[in-house]
Parts: structure tokens; sequence; C-alpha cells
């Protein structure tokens, strides 16, 4: 590994350095101004044909898991670049060495992986604009969920029939407990509103509205997501919501595993290389606390309407499905449209 030059400021280094295709950004507090938008790339210069793939990474039992799904990415000629968004400040240094070894093996050598290692557990850091992203779309991923190519380049083609829209395979909906008077955050089963970081692509755009816009009251919404711990995803559909007055889109897919949910537990049908796994990836997930879970997330939906002062979230009906013959919604000349029922 060879050390680089730079003219970074780091205080409280870790380490900075290149390891053939894999960038490593590793310290405690970086000075940089992600919200400079001269430091942003020129959105004129943004590829359309591919993306970026921004996975966060937090548990370190999770990381062999990790290394699968960023090779699966890396090998797919519509990702641009990969970032994997490390946010365990207490993880070891040679910990993230050893990781970001392992994922030289993982680039082929055609697409630039990069580990960023964030200097808090904020989950707003995953929403954070930065001057690697050289694509209008990019790829918000959990390190937990593994989606079949196909299924992963026709979400992508149909990001790029609605590029101001929310696409992605997991979906929730937001409602009113009337008896109650208060958000909740639950799942109904013909409409939903809120895509999840599962697996969602978006307009890279949107990173800095996030992040930077909106003054006070996005600013206050922020502080919501660091005090829960939690919502930065319901947060993010806030703002797409209140920028296309519309809800997300939901994609069929062929094949998706989502090693997080606790229902994996028994199920070992993807082979060897799994076992033992799944249960341990399961109970770290924060959606395996699940009548918890759902309530703070209400809470959520709720202290973000209130600071907003409006309602942003919109319902969406129907899926967005790759053949005929499965119920859903089909592309059609460029239009969603029912598809023929076979």
């Amino acid at each position: 590994m060879n050390c680089v030059r730079t003219t970074f400021v780091i205080l409280g280094f870790l380490f900075f350095f290149y390891s053939w295709d894999v960038l490593v950004l590793c310290s405690r507090i970086i000075s940089s101004d992600h919200c400079d938008r001269t430091a942003q790339q020129d959105p004129r210069t943004l590829r359309s044909d591919q993306l970026t793939v921004l996975i966060n990474g937090y548990s370190e039992s999770r990381i062999p898991l990790l290394q699968s799904i960023v090779t699966a990415y890396a090998a797919s000629s519509l990702v641009s670049s990969i970032l994997v968004l490390w946010g365990n400040p207490s993880t070891p240094s040679q910990t993230l060495a050893q990781l970001a070894n392992n994922l030289t093996h993982s680039s082929f050598g055609f697409n630039s992986i990069s580990l960023i290692c964030q200097s808090s557990n904020s989950l707003n850091n995953r929403f954070l604009p930065r001057p690697l992203i050289k694509t209008r779309a990019v790829l918000v991923c959990d390190d937990d969920v593994e989606v079949d190519p196909k299924s992963f380049e026709f979400a992508f083609r149909m990001w790029g029939a609605n590029p101001d829209r929310l696409i992605g395979f997991f979906v929730r909906s937001h409602d009113i407990d009337l008896s109650k008077k208060e958000w909740i955050y639950t799942v109904h089963p013909d409409k939903y509103s809120i895509m999840l970081t599962k697996f969602m692509i978006f307009k890279s755009q949107y990173l800095f509205q996030y992040s930077c816009a909106g003054g006070t009251v996005m600013a206050n919404m922020r502080k919501i997501v660091d005090k829960m711990h939690n919502c930065e995803d319901i947060l993010m559909n806030f703002v797409i919501a209140d920028e296309v007055n519309a809800g997300p889109i939901l994609v069929g897919a062929e094949r998706v595993r989502d090693w997080g949910d606790a229902r994996n537990d028994h199920d070992n049908r993807d082979g060897e290389g799994r076992r033992g796994l799944n249960g341990e990836v399961a109970q770290v997930g924060l959606s395996s606390r699940k009548e918890k879970h759902r309530k703070r997330r209400g809470e959520c939906i709720g202290q973000f309407h209130r600071v907003l002062g409006r309602m942003p979230l919109r319902y969406s009906y129907g899926k967005v499905v790759n053949s005929v013959g499965e119920q859903g919604l089909c592309q059609k000349g460029g239009k969603l449209v029912l598809c023929d029922q076979s």
C-alpha cells in the first residue's frame, strides 16, 4: 500500500491511502464542507448511463456479506463507482485496513471502490453530497440486501424513465390513527408512500437538498434523525415528495434477499456460505425489533410533519414489473399502464 500526499486537512488521523483500485479515506475529522457547491461535480458533466452505489456499513459481523454485495455491484457495467460508507467510528483501523484490502479483489479493475470512514455514526451521513459522485443517479442501499442483476438493471431503467422520482423494491406507508390523532408507520396491502434505504435509486441532486438546503427547517429535521438514530429514509422521502408532489415507484424484482429480515433465520437455501450468518445479521438490523421500531418511526413522521408544517408524503399504487403476466404496472411508450393479465 503506497501512501499518498494530500491537501486535505485531517485531524485525529487514522489512515489515508490507495490500495490498488480502492481509495480509503479514514479519519476522525476531515475539514471539508460537503455543502460547498464549488466542491461538487458540475451537473452538466454528470453521467446518465451509469450510477454511483452508496452502500452503508456499520456492523463488523456483516463485513463478509458487505464484500459479497460490493463484488456483485462492481461486476455491473451500470455502476460507475461504489462508495462504502463506514458509519462505526469505533471499528479498529486494522479491521478497516483488512476490509479495504479485501475490497481490492472486488473491483475487477473496472469500477472504482472507495471506503469512506465517517467521523460519527449519524445516519444523516449516508446522504451527504460527495465530490466522488460523478453520476446523475445514486443507488443508496444497505449492507444486507442482495439483488439479482436483472432486477437491478430494470430498476435503473425505470429511474431513467422517471428521473425525478424515487425508485426501489421495499416500501412502507404513513397513515393516521384517528383515535389517537397521531401519524403512524405501517404497511398497506394496496398503497405505499415510503421507500426504504434497503434499495432506493434517486437523482444525486437530492443529496444536496437533504444535507444542505432547507435552512433551519431541514436542520431541525436532521436533528430529529440524530436524536432518534432512525428515520433518515423517511426524511429523504419527505424531501423528494415535497419536490415532485408524487410518491415513490415500487419496482418488481425477480430475486431480492434481505438478510436483515429475521424470517431468514432458518432459511439456508443459498448454500453453505451463508450458514451461521443470517441469524446474526438479522439481529443487528433495527427492524428486528419491530413493534418498538414502528412506533419510533411513527413518531418521526409526526415530528417531521410538525417541523415542516405540512405533510408532503403522497401515496402510490401498484408495482412496475418487467414482464407481462405479473400483476402490476408496465412501462409502455414511456408511460406506466396496467399490465395485461394472463
